[in-house]
């Protein structure tokens, strides 16, 4: 049983749609229903609408979960995101609502699934996803690099707060994903194209990719992996420097 936070679109509905392939029960949540939900042959995702920045709310989630399944075995906190905000300027509302988004809401979550999980004699495994602007400056989208930066710092302390208790946390960090978005956000498949061959991998990352790490972590190959920050990001980002130096 298994609760992705933003499931129903982007990285998310890759991740729930990769979950129910390896034949996990899921339950996507998001503030809005979508058109479509995630599905992968004839199975197809519970949906429950909720606002996960808000308290009250990610515990009626984790209740109206364990109510109809009556478990959680992982939560996968991938809702999150942010525009691009000159930081001189960053509306004071706008930033409490991205560090909410980012920061707050999965601390919110895991605080309502520890609940289920140290009564469960297999605990649980809580994923969260961070970003490569956790690790690396975040120029217009500080309150966001912030925010995931943070959000290491609370994986790995609830990792060795929780892990008596049979409860694994882990962080991913994420580097550029292709989504429908992105293709807005960097200029299209062209533009897609060229920030690929900047990257080891010669890629950009697919929702799939960022999916099947997802699913490692909750799996028991990784019985042991706790508290860890696996990089999904093909390799990182190549030091502009090494190209300005070859110029000259």
């Amino acid at each position: 049983m298994v609760l992705v936070t933003g499931g129903v679109s982007g990285i998310g509905a890759g991740i729930s749609a990769r979950f129910l392939e390896a034949g996990a029960t899921v339950v996507a949540c998001s503030r809005r229903a979508p058109a479509e939900l995630p599905r992968h042959a004839e199975r197809t995702v519970d949906y429950l609408s909720g606002d996960v920045r808000k308290a009250v709310e990610c515990r009626s989630l984790i209740e109206r979960v364990v109510a109809k399944h009556g478990r959680l075995d992982a939560l996968v906190n991938n809702a999150g995101g942010s525009a691009e905000v000159p930081s001189a300027d960053a509306d004071p509302a706008l930033t409490e609502r991205i560090i909410q988004l980012n920061l707050t809401a999965p601390f919110f979550m895991s605080q309502a699934a520890y609940q289920v999980m140290h009564q469960q004699p297999t605990g649980g495994s809580i994923v969260n996803i961070s970003s490569v602007s956790a690790v690396r400056a975040s120029p217009w989208s500080a309150a966001y690099g912030a925010a995931k930066a943070g959000l290491v710092n609370l994986t790995e302390s609830l990792a060795m707060e929780w892990g008596p208790k049979n409860i694994r946390v882990n962080a991913l960090i994420v580097g550029l994903v292709a989504t429908p978005n992105s293709l807005t956000h960097y200029g299209g498949s062209e533009g897609v194209a060229r920030i690929g061959e900047m990257l080891p991998l010669r890629r950009m990352g697919e929702p799939q990719d960022v999916a099947d790490a997802c699913l490692f972590l909750c799996s028991p190959l990784a019985a042991y992996v706790s508290g860890a920050q696996l990089a999904v990001h093909g390799g990182g980002e190549k030091p502009i420097f090494l190209d300005l130096a070859r110029r000259t």
